[in-house]
């Protein structure tokens, strides 16, 4: 199956008061690769990710021709404290499919639905970075606090738990029946001196179902100045139903604090 799939997200966030108590003072965004950060948006914070893809796909096997509109969104409310997040994440797919027989008449049909929504909680479990704020800088020396520290391998940790709400007869997800699935992940991440960022996921799908997934993500990102960043992202999946390795790039600009648009 040859794929082309390009996406074009956008990303807005709104505060419901000034918040003056974030992890991050710019954006904090899972986009646009498809891992999740360990850290939270911030309290009293709610941010909206979206994003629209246009792709093309051929299924020589099945002889197919693809047209795929996707659109997807991310809904993202920190609560109570700054290391606990609230979120809805989910995908509309809709697919326009021409059947080319190797006898007969080609045909065409469309079929669209939900390919996941998903509501969820993460909480960051562990923040090294925070303990070193707070035991602040060396101030006998600029090269003890420019210089790589085996400490710096050591990343932020965050244990996410969400539910997944599938309708029935969905061509996007396997079983024929509406059910309610749970979906567990623990994320990594590492921010290294330089402007560079590595987040790892490691996802257990619908593993109640009769067809679970299991996968993989590997995002590394690099912010080249303070407002445009590249990132390059491998993701393996594994299931009875949908089984791939992807690979991903892109790139982000910062416009200002609170707009960002990604490639």
């Amino acid at each position: 199956m040859n794929i082309l799939f390009k996406s074009i997200p956008l990303l807005f966030l709104l505060s419901f008061i000034s918040v003056s108590a974030q992890y991050t003072e710019t954006i904090n965004s899972n986009r646009p690769g498809a891992s999740q950060g360990a850290f939270s948006v911030g309290k009293k914070v709610i941010q909206i990710e979206t994003g629209i893809g246009i792709g093309s796909e051929e299924h020589i096997l099945q002889n197919t021709e693809t047209n795929v509109f996707l659109l997807e969104y991310d809904i993202r409310y920190g609560f109570w404290k700054e290391e606990l997040e609230f979120s809805l994440m989910g995908a509309y797919q809709s697919n326009s499919i021409t059947y080319s027989p190797e006898e007969g008449i080609p045909a065409d049909f469309k079929e669209s639905n939900f390919t996941h929504n998903r509501l969820g909680a993460k909480y960051l479990v562990y923040d090294p970075y925070r303990k070193r704020e707070q035991r602040g800088p060396n101030l006998y020396s600029w090269k003890a606090n420019n210089k790589f520290q085996w400490a710096d391998l050591i990343p932020a940790v965050s244990v996410y738990a969400g539910a997944n709400f599938d309708t029935s007869n969905n061509s996007f997800i396997p079983g024929s029946e509406s059910s309610i699935s749970p979906t567990v992940v623990i994320s990594t991440q590492n921010n290294w001196l330089g402007g560079w960022v590595f987040v790892t996921n490691i996802i257990a799908d619908r593993f109640t179902e009769d067809v679970p997934s299991y996968s993989y993500i590997l995002t590394l990102t690099h912010a080249f100045n303070p407002v445009f960043s590249a990132f390059i992202e491998n993701q393996g999946i594994k299931s009875d139903f949908y089984a791939d390795q992807l690979l991903r790039g892109g790139a982000a600009y910062l416009f200002s604090k609170d707009f960002q648009v990604f490639n």
